[in-house]
């Protein structure tokens, strides 16, 4: 079973929590007096139903880590440590406030292009609040994002819509995680065969 690390970053008040707790089932209660996320938490979940990518009707397992990290700026020096090792990010805001359109592109180039991460490896949820009245039109971001799959997220009106769409975006994370196992096992066979080769041509020669 795969073990995917996938990232949750975006402004503060984005709605990042509500959603972490969404998808991986947690029990605790979100809603009342709004309390930004200090620094990160990390949610543990397995699921047994991510979609095959590849076009197989089979569904994989995975072990997911989802790391809610607080959209305050100050947190910065804890980038690094929190992009370590990760495969997967998912950019949520608020696209009824211009402020979070324009740090939009901070995160995607802070957290995704610094990693080189593919673009099926990021997913832009752009979270409208209870009541807000969801306008799903795509919101204006800068051009750098268009290339980028967005998803409108309202937990009154298509909560399971935005379970499947980010298990879609999950197959996808677990695919470049495997193409890139099997890169580096190729890689690896590759090295051992030419240090045969090497060597057999250096007792040939003796």
């Amino acid at each position: 079973m795969f073990k995917a690390k996938v990232l949750l970053v975006g402004p503060s008040e984005s709605g990042k929590t509500v959603l972490a707790n969404f998808l991986s089932d947690a029990t605790e209660t979100v809603g009342g007096e709004y309390n930004p996320t200090q620094g990160v938490r990390i949610l543990e979940f397995e699921s047994s139903n991510v979609p095959n990518v590849n076009g197989s009707n089979r569904s994989s397992g995975c072990e997911v880590e989802l790391w809610d990290c607080g959209g305050d700026q100050k947190f910065e020096a804890c980038w690094p440590a929190m992009m370590k090792d990760s495969h997967g990010v998912v950019i949520i805001f608020n696209p009824e406030l211009p402020s979070h359109l324009k740090e939009t592109e901070m995160w995607y180039a802070s957290f995704v292009q610094q990693q080189h991460l593919q673009d099926n490896q990021c997913l832009l949820i752009a979270h409208h609040k209870p009541g807000s009245g969801a306008d799903k039109n795509r919101p204006l971001l800068a051009a750098s994002l268009t290339k980028l799959k967005l998803l409108h997220s309202s937990l009154e009106e298509d909560p399971e819509d935005v379970r499947t769409e980010f298990l879609k975006f999950l197959g996808g994370v677990i695919t470049s995680l495997s193409e890139s196992r099997e890169r580096e096992e190729m890689s690896i066979i590759t090295r051992y065969q030419e240090q045969d080769l090497q060597r057999m041509s250096e007792s040939i020669a003796f």
